[in-house]
C-alpha cells in the first residue's frame, strides 16, 4: 500500500466500475427487472461510504495493518458484487 490516495482512488475505480458495469447490463437487458441491478448499484454506494469512512478514521493504532485490512475488505465486497452481476 503506498498512501493513502491510492487507496482512496481504488476504492473509487473498482466501485465505479462495479457500477458502470451494472449500467451496461441495464441498458443491454431493457425487458429484464431492475430491481435486483438497482440493489448492487446501493450496496456499492453504502460500500464506498463505509471504506471511505475507514480509510479517514483517525483512532487508529497501526496504520498499516488497518489500511491492508480495508484494501482486502474491497476486494473481497467488489468480487461479491461481480458475483451478484454475473447472476443476473
Amino acid at each position: 500500500m503506498a498512501n493513502v490516495r491510492n487507496l482512496k482512488k481504488d476504492i473509487n475505480y473498482v466501485l465505479g466500475d462495479i457500477i458502470e458495469a451494472v449500467y451496461i447490463w441495464e441498458s443491454a437487458n431493457p425487458e429484464k427487472d431492475r430491481k435486483k441491478s438497482e440493489a448492487i448499484i446501493d450496496e456499492a454506494i453504502a460500500t464506498f461510504d463505509e471504506l471511505i469512512e475507514k480509510v479517514n478514521a483517525r483512532d487508529v493504532e497501526n496504520h498499516k495493518t488497518h489500511f491492508k485490512g480495508i484494501a482486502s475488505e474491497l476486494e473481497s465486497k467488489g468480487r461479491a458484487m461481480i458475483e451478484k452481476i454475473n447472476a443476473l
